[in-house]
């Protein structure tokens, strides 16, 4: 069983770091596309969302050469501390951040336009600054939004398989995340183990949505 739960550690331990980092880069992101005008901004969501309609594979094939020893991220990484940031830890947080990155702004983005003008206006007049009303107005005001942005985002990470295997294949301890390891217990016919791996990806999946579902429905009250 303890060879079963460091798969499943590993994808909590993934998700949860891409979470918190995707919290910090979907704000910026998402609070320009709900306040802009810019005739970019149709260019921006649709880099933003391209994760959601791309086969997982090609985006993971585009992120290995980019992440691998002879690309542009890289290679400079590699400069920096001597390992490839290809089948590592630090290489899956990476790309998961790119790949769930829309099922973090797309949340945030609505939850920021749905605040209007007029507070933050209100804000600006009292003689707040642009930065002083986002913390203190839309912020707080945005909560529900960064909930789902939160559990969409830790959901989504939690059960990537393409991007994850081929970025950072199949190593025990380091990157054999559980989406891989029921992958290799099935290849195994070993339907037992896979069983097990899918029941715990289920519930933990499934505590979240509700918790998300549950906390809004409160929330409206």
């Amino acid at each position: 069983m303890e060879s079963l739960l460091q798969p499943l550690w590993l994808s909590v331990k993934l998700a949860g770091i891409t979470t918190l980092l995707l919290l910090v880069l979907a704000t910026p992101i998402a609070w320009w596309l709900a306040q802009t005008r810019s005739g970019l901004k149709p260019l921006v969501q649709s880099l933003v969302a391209l994760p959601i309609v791309l086969p997982p594979t090609v985006m993971g094939f585009y992120l290995l050469i980019v992440l691998g020893p002879a690309g542009a991220l890289g290679s400079w990484w590699v400069e920096l501390t001597g390992s490839a940031l290809t089948f590592s830890f630090t290489g899956l947080v990476i790309a998961s951040c790119i790949y769930s990155l829309p099922f973090a702004v797309q949340p945030l983005a609505v939850a920021f336009e749905s605040l209007g003008k007029q507070k933050l206006e209100a804000a600006w007049t009292l003689g707040a600054s642009k930065a002083d009303a986002f913390f203190s107005v839309a912020l707080p005001l945005s909560v529900r939004g960064y909930l789902g942005a939160m559990v969409l985002s830790f959901a989504h990470t939690l059960g990537e398989f393409g991007v994850i295997l081929m970025v950072g294949g199949n190593i025990p301890g380091e990157t054999r995340v559980v989406s891989i390891a029921i992958y290799d217990q099935v290849e195994s016919l070993n339907y037992a183990a896979a069983h097990r791996l899918s029941a715990l990806l289920l519930v933990v999946a499934f505590v979240a949505l509700f918790t998300m579902f549950l906390v809004n429905r409160r929330w409206r009250r």
